[in-house]
């Protein structure tokens, strides 16, 4: 074996969304890092969908920006459509989202990368880990490549995306990958499976991409970005990319026809795929198998970049044959002639279950491991980086001596995430919902800075120039809400008059202008006659977009936010009372057999995240306050 002569205090193994996160976080904390990766040419690479954001998971990306990661500035540096999600509904659930030109997207990645200090990159695949048994505790030292070579570490962060005995299938075809075009990782699969962890399978998908030449473009919907567009980034305001359209259409009965008599060849439907595939992504022939009763599906049809002709058509992940995929897109509008570059495809591939993890994304068992990305079980890029630069922090905190930084549930949608993860686990691939947040109206996209940048700045990752942005930003937020508070405006027959113009409507006996803009239809930009009438003199600091909306938000939906607020209080008080890791459920009277067993593996950390133990019922949370109580 050869050992290199350098010693790294962490190892982040695998270049994808979690990775890079994880290895730009320890990096910026100054611990020497180590990005080992199969191939640095795919650092950053977009498998499926050239996007970032979306429902929920624009919530999480503008929370890894809030917190000092690099996706915000990096779709940011990228994107040539921006589009923001349920702008018409309340602001809980207004979400970013982004098409990116995916080539720009890798680059921008890797130069970030390789311009960071103390993060070194190579190439290599790791077929071990080197784990040695210390005071009869099991400690990561260091990782294994396939070619023989010892990478000694104190921390290793595994981010390996679907490459564990990745197998990808088009019809009952299949091959080894991790994805299309890059070989699967198996010892490592081994090695973990040897630490007797509770493992299993699960399956992801892709859409064939189209030559856009080949598509008749004519007649389509044409839906066009945000002008002006809302960005990811608090921080950073990178050069804007040409931005492009996107197309809708949709699947017929007739696609549908095809679709259904193609399922005896698909390894879905056969039983050739073993694992579990994500219930709210579906693939196409699974959307026509379990919704027959409609007629038709919408398509996206989404560019992958300005320098490709390549067209990725949201809404057809497949793994159906290659012909029944050039079948079935000859029946959809627009898609008639439209020529396949690269099939769709199913990969399926080993999952470690989330609840054998602390909070701090730390395997129990092996000190220094840590886990993050698809390989706990999730989907989608933005809850892999989420997880990525939690774990990297955590692998610093533990470099550092320090005490894990955990996000509550009512802090962040990062630690709903991995709050569900650790104590739920997952039996199908987990996506974000902001339906999974039981204060969402405290954890909006526009206040992720508000919640997070203190701990970013704390932490190291802000610097002192980002920081004092959003401070300015804090302050100006801050001196108009004092503002409209303050002032009232008397119902004088000027000021009625103003008012009236402005579609404000009446004054009663004279209100601040804080109660008129708690009016329905009543934003600030029709506040702003009056303020001019009123207080002609006063300046304020020049406010975009972005800080408006935060000022109308805390003013006019302030009784819900404080409702909640009163709600985690209470549930603070349940997270507080904490339980021993080393609690012996045997000795718990009044528990179940069951909820024994589910106690034991989940090691819940306080009585709040039992109760969040599926099966682990009041019965049982009250027995066990009283067995803590007694103790």
């Amino acid at each position: 074996m050869l050992k290199t002569p350098k010693s790294y205090e962490a190892i982040v193994i695998g270049g994808g969304h979690a990775g890079c996160e994880a290895a730009h976080s320890l990096a910026r904390r100054g611990h020497q890092t180590l990005l080992i990766t199969m191939n640095i040419d795919t650092i950053g690479h977009m498998s499926c969908n050239p996007a970032i954001g979306g429902v929920a998971k624009g919530h999480l990306a503008r929370e890894v920006d809030a917190l000092g990661g690099v996706m915000g500035l990096v779709a940011d540096a990228s994107a040539i459509h921006y589009k923001r999600l349920n702008q018409s509904k309340g602001p809980a659930v207004r979400s970013s989202r982004a098409q990116c030109d995916m080539r720009a997207y890798r680059k921008n990645m890797q130069t970030t990368l390789m311009n960071t200090d103390h993060l070194d990159i190579k190439q290599g695949s790791v077929e071990d880990l080197h784990i040695l048994r210390e005071d009869g505790e099991w400690k990561v030292a260091g990782v294994i490549s396939k070619l023989g070579v010892l990478y000694e570490a104190d921390t290793v962060v595994v981010t390996t995306g679907t490459f564990l005995r990745g197998l990808c299938h088009v019809g009952l075809d299949n091959f080894k990958a991790g994805r299309a075009g890059d070989e699967a990782a198996y010892g490592l699969s081994a090695t973990l499976a040897d630490l007797n962890l509770e493992m299993g399978r699960l399956k992801t998908g892709t859409c064939p991409r189209l030559d856009a030449r080949t598509i008749d473009w004519d007649g389509l919907e044409r839906q066009k970005g945000d002008d002006p567009p809302r960005r990811f980034s608090f921080y950073h305001d990178p050069p804007m990319m040409e931005q492009v359209d996107c197309f809708i259409t949709h699947t017929t009965s007739e696609t549908h026809e095809i679709i259904a008599a193609a399922t005896d060849r698909s390894p879905m439907f056969t039983g050739v795929i073993e694992g579990v595939g994500p219930r709210y992504c579906p693939s196409l022939e699974d959307k026509v198998v379990r919704f027959a009763d409609k007629d038709q599906h919408q398509v996206f049809l989404e560019p992958q970049g300005l320098d490709t002709v390549e067209v990725y058509p949201n809404g057809l992940s497949t793994s159906l044959p290659l012909d029944a995929q050039i079948e079935f897109l000859a029946t959809i509008p627009g898609l008639e002639h439209a020529e396949i570059m690269r099939p769709g495809y199913a990969v399926e591939y080993d999952f470690v279950n989330p609840v054998q993890l602390d909070h701090s994304m730390e395997l129990r068992g092996v000190d220094g491991l840590f886990l993050a990305g698809q390989i706990n079980g999730t989907s989608g890029y933005e809850e892999a980086a989420a997880q990525g630069l939690m774990a990297g922090i955590n692998a610093s905190m533990r470099i550092c001596g320090q005490e894990p930084f955990v996000l509550g549930r009512d802090e962040a949608y990062i630690g709903v995430l991995i709050d569900d993860l650790v104590t739920s686990g997952v039996d199908e691939p987990y996506r974000m919902f902001t339906s999974r947040a039981e204060f969402r109206l405290l954890l909006r996209e526009d206040n992720a800075d508000w919640r997070l940048s203190e701990y970013g700045f704390e932490l190291g990752l802000l610097s002192d120039e980002h920081y004092e942005k959003f401070s300015r930003k804090k302050e100006a937020i801050e001196a108009m809400r004092a503002f409209l508070a303050d002032t009232m405006v008397g119902a004088s027959q000027e000021n009625l008059a103003v008012a009236g113009r402005s579609g404000i409507g009446g004054l009663g006996n004279g209100m601040t202008l804080e109660a008129l803009l708690r009016r329905p239809d009543v934003d600030l930009e029709s506040l702003r006659p009056l303020i001019a009438h009123v207080a002609p003199d006063e300046e304020f600091a020049p406010m975009n977009d972005e800080t408006r909306e935060a000022i109308e938000i805390q003013v006019q939906y302030e009784g819900y936010i404080e409702r909640q607020r009163e709600q985690v209080a209470r549930r603070r008080e349940m997270e507080e009372k904490r339980i021993p890791d080393t609690l012996d459920y045997s000795s718990v009277h009044g528990l179940s057999h069951e909820v024994r067993e589910k106690l034991a593996t989940v090691r819940p950390g306080n009585l709040g995240q039992a109760s969040r133990i599926s099966g682990v019922t009041p019965a049982a949370i009250s027995a066990l306050l009283v067995h803590l109580k007694a103790s």
